[in-house]
C-alpha cells in the first residue's frame, strides 16, 4: 500500500501534501528536519492519510490534493489559515 497524506505545521499552520510508503517514518524525517521543504516549520502534525493501491495512485492523490480548490477545502477542513 501507499498513501498520500496531509500534514500542518504546529509553527505556523502550512500545509504540507506529499505520498509515501511509510507514513509514520516520513513523519519523523519530517519533524527530525531530514525534509529540506518542511525543515523550518517543524514540527508537523499528521491530519489526514489516504491509503492508495500503487505508488502512481498516490502520486496522483498527491497532485489532486495540491490543487488549488482542494487545498483550499483541506485548509477550510483543518482550519489553517
Amino acid at each position: 500500500m501507499f498513501y498520500a497524506y496531509v500534514l500542518i505545521s504546529q509553527r505556523n499552520g502550512d500545509m504540507y501534501i506529499g505520498s509515501t510508503e511509510n507514513v509514520d517514518h516520513r513523519l519523523k524525517l519530517h519533524n527530525a528536519g531530514r525534509v529540506r521543504s518542511t525543515k523550518p516549520n517543524r514540527p508537523w502534525k499528521l491530519v489526514e492519510v489516504r491509503m492508495l493501491p500503487s505508488r502512481s495512485e498516490a502520486v496522483k492523490m498527491e497532485r489532486l490534493l495540491r490543487s488549488h480548490q482542494q487545498k483550499e477545502c483541506l485548509k477550510s477542513l483543518h482550519r489553517v489559515h
